[in-house]
């Protein structure tokens, strides 16, 4: 789609890889056991928030009227 102005060196390209480091990185460390356990416990707290909000929202998404809060305007009754 779009195509590049300067040319590219071909010497350079296929040099590539002696270019490449040979330094290792270090090792990642392991989390520590609180580590895991905040981790863990903010997840939890995540998905309980989510659950609420499932929970307390769900009536909200009902379109459907209850027998108890059945509403009828004037001109539905039929004076």
């Amino acid at each position: 789609m779009f195509r590049r102005r300067e040319a590219v060196p071909f010497a350079f390209v296929a040099e590539a890889d002696s270019f490449r480091s040979n330094v290792t990185p270090p090792p990642r460390q392991r989390a520590t056991v609180p580590e895991l356990l905040g981790r863990t416990l903010i997840g939890l707290t995540v998905a309980a928030g989510f659950i609420g909000a499932l929970l307390l929202g769900t009536p909200a998404l009902q379109s459907g009227e209850s027998a108890g809060h059945s509403q009828q305007s004037e001109a539905s009754q039929g004076r």
